[in-house]
Formats: C-alpha cells, structure tokens, sequence
C-alpha cells in the first residue's frame, strides 16, 4: 500500500484553510473528508484542530 503525498507537507497553515476548516468541521465533515477537501494529512488536520478549539465530528 502506497503512502499518500502531501504538497502541503510541513507548511503553515494560511487563514484560508483555517477558514475552510472551520466551514467543513462546522457543517459535520469527518476528518478524512476534510484532510482530502484541503489536501493535508489527517495528523495534521487533528494538530490544528485541537491547537485552536475546532470540533471535528467522530465518523462511526
């Protein structure tokens, strides 16, 4: 099994995705929707949200 490539790798996060994240996370995304819509890791997608009280819906 292949590992996906970021281009986003190790970059800082812009107001943009900050804002698309919230907007996904608000309207009930899981991370994997979210982490594919702003082509970022899922690991980094958890750090940001957790760093700034962003809350992401448990996909069961």
């Amino acid at each position: 099994m292949a590992k996906e490539h970021f281009e986003r790798h190790k970059q800082p996060w812009n107001a943009e995705e900050a804002g698309k994240l919230r907007l996904l996370a608000g309207k009930g995304h899981g991370i994997k929707a979210i982490a594919k819509a702003l082509g970022r890791s899922e690991e980094s997608i958890k750090d940001f949200a957790k760093k700034n009280k962003v809350a992401i819906a448990k996909k069961r």
